[in-house]
């Protein structure tokens, strides 16, 4: 079983929201994998380390396309769950998706994955938020 911890990292990040105009939402952090690398080409040579997820208004979603390979000895299923949200109250109001479903991938291949960022149209109180995707493979 491999363990992936994938911190989003969300850069000049914006919520628009009816009642508070318009809030700037900067966070800095880095993208970990272990066993599994996440790129930005197909080909695997630009590693991501940071994810810029632009203007994110209530309601919306906004999608990010990277590139998973399998760095690990044996083919992998993945699963993908958050945690570690600051503030927790975050998660109430936001949520993260793919469209990876549930293929085998076997050692050395990349695939190309949307990772989707989902706010509702209530989000009320964030001014600034994080959180880790947890990607585990198992064989």
């Amino acid at each position: 079983m491999v363990g992936i911890v994938v911190t989003f990292v969300l850069l000049d990040v914006t919520v628009m929201g009816t009642l508070l105009g318009r809030v700037t939402l900067p966070n800095m952090g880095t993208v970990k994998a272990m066993g599994v690398g996440v790129y930005w080409d197909i080909s695997c040579n630009n590693q991501v380390t940071s994810i810029d997820w632009g203007v994110v208004e209530p309601g919306a979603t906004k999608d990010v396309t990277v590139y998973i390979r399998n760095e690990g000895n044996a083919p992998e299923i993945l699963s993908l769950e958050t945690a570690n949200w600051n503030p927790s109250l975050a998660a109430s109001y936001m949520s993260v998706s793919w469209d990876y479903s549930g293929q085998v991938i076997e050692v050395g291949a990349a695939f190309q994955v949307r990772l989707r960022l989902s706010v509702s149209d209530g989000i009320d109180g964030i001014t600034n938020f994080s959180f880790d995707v947890v990607i585990t493979g198992t064989d």
